[in-house]
């Protein structure tokens, strides 16, 4: 694989705007788990959330955050956009880590974003969740993030010797490279085996 020559695409002209699309890929980490530890203590001492809800919500916020990154990736950072605007929506989410996918400073969330999308998500989630396990179910769903942007960029820059490891690297990498509308699972296929995406059509564009 072709390692990256330290030139990164240019998006805005603006320097400063510039900067903010570039990301240490220990930010997430530095940023997240402070919340992560926060919510989960809220939860244990105000919100009365018990041990075995803890184990249940656990389970339940990684699976839900691997069924939101299928479905933000498929459905958002695939848009077949046909607009402009739309277009350039997906370049800067998506298409550009497409078209320099060996970017080291573009592989995990920039914190602007990330910290909107969170409350985005936050605000919807709410109509559904009680307040009581909100706060867990965000926590663990932060925590699967957090698992999805390192496996992601461990995918792109480390060897991966594990079994576990080898199959999650070559199946995005195939995702990347094999020209097919397939398997939009980064940190786990298991929604591409659900919805029959582990393969797909060529993609023409």
């Amino acid at each position: 694989m072709k390692k990256h020559n330290g030139e990164s695409i240019r998006i805005f002209k603006n320097p400063i705007l510039e900067s903010f699309t570039h990301v240490h890929p220990i930010v997430p980490l530095v940023l997240w788990t402070p919340v992560i530890l926060f919510l989960l203590y809220r939860g244990a001492t105000v919100k009365g959330v018990s041990s075995s809800e803890f184990v249940f919500l656990f389970f339940f916020g990684l699976i839900l955050w691997t069924f939101m990154e299928y479905i933000l990736h498929r459905y958002v950072f695939h848009w077949d956009a046909k607009s402009r605007a739309g277009k350039y929506f997906v370049f800067l989410f998506h298409g550009l880590h497409h078209d320099d996918p060996q970017d080291p400073t573009r592989l995990v969330m920039p914190p602007v974003p990330a910290i909107l999308i969170f409350f985005l998500l936050w605000s919807f989630f709410s109509l559904f969740f009680p307040d009581k396990y909100l706060g867990v179910i965000m926590a663990y769903f932060m925590v699967g993030y957090l698992c999805y942007d390192y496996i992601h960029y461990a995918t792109h820059h480390f060897a991966m010797t594990s079994k576990v490891g080898k199959y999650l690297r070559k199946y995005h990498l195939q995702h990347h490279y094999s020209g097919e509308r397939s398997k939009y699972g980064v940190s786990s296929p298991l929604w591409d085996y659900v919805f029959k995406t582990t393969t797909g059509p060529k993609d023409h564009h």
